[in-house]
């Protein structure tokens, strides 16, 4: 007599073989081994190899560390479809000015692309213990441009695939911006004066006209003198008239191309 398992149960056992399968092919294709992966994630390498076997339940907490090892998100590794989303095979790294819509798009493009988002000044700031503003009056621009470059290599060196936006002022430091458009998908999101000025005051912050009667005129001329550092970037998605849907899915595409430009 052939035992049947309760639908629930089976629904059950259908959820972790498909978390497993998720967390063995994103491993497979950042040619992670069991251990490294175990020892990035904080868990056992007995564990990890219950959970792609689709035998460990993991918690939630688990869950994130072990996505967060893996470069993505815990939605992406419980989504059974995994193998036919597009993956970043390098990181794609978001430039522009402030109001450009790096933190925007950012998690929209890498939700597409089933990869972690992060950003640069925050990873900065975390290293260091404190927050940018901070780290600028006691130690200085040169000692903050050092630890973010270091900041930016250790990252790209843990991270085969994530969306990672940048401080603006990245492109001013040559070995810095050298390192990023070499080992990273570059990707500058353009827009106008007007649309970075009205998008910082939209999320509340009223500093760059305080005071400041030439705010505007001033803006308009740090976007005129960065513009040939951001043009060489891999690719340029003009932001300005296009909405979030359509600009993320431009920038996918973007890096979908170059995946296809380095694959012949």
């Amino acid at each position: 007599m052939n035992y049947t398992a309760p639908p629930e149960q089976q629904r059950r056992t259908d959820l972790l073989r498909a978390l497993g399968h998720a967390v063995r092919t994103r491993r497979s294709q950042l040619g992670l081994t069991m251990r490294t992966l175990a020892e990035r994630a904080g868990v056992s390498e007995r564990f990890l190899a219950q959970l792609e076997t689709g035998e460990g339940n993991i918690s939630v907490v688990r869950l994130q560390d072990v996505a967060e090892a893996l470069g993505t998100t815990a939605s992406y590794l419980l989504d059974a479809q995994v193998e036919e989303r597009p993956v970043a095979r390098k990181v794609v790294a978001l430039l522009g000015v402030r109001g450009a819509g790096k933190s925007t798009l950012g998690p929209e493009v890498a939700r597409r692309l089933g990869v972690g988002f992060f950003e640069l000044d925050a990873l900065v700031a975390r290293e260091a213990s404190m927050p940018l503003s901070t780290i600028f009056e006691i130690h200085g621009e040169a000692w903050f441009r050092r630890l973010e470059r270091d900041v930016l290599r250790r990252f790209l060196d843990e991270h085969q695939g994530a969306v990672l936006a940048t401080g603006g002022a990245i492109v001013t430091n040559e070995q810095t911006y050298a390192l990023l458009r070499e080992r990273a998908t570059t990707v500058w999101l353009r827009a106008s004066a007007q649309d970075h000025w009205d998008r910082v005051v939209r999320q509340g912050d009223v500093r760059p006209m305080n005071n400041r009667a030439n705010a505007m005129s001033e803006l308009k001329s740090l976007l005129r003198a960065r513009k040939p550092l951001y043009a060489l970037a891999d690719h340029v998605v003009d932001t300005s008239s296009s909405s979030l849907d359509d600009a993320a899915a431009r920038v996918v595409s973007a890096v979908a191309e170059s995946k296809r430009s380095r694959g012949r």
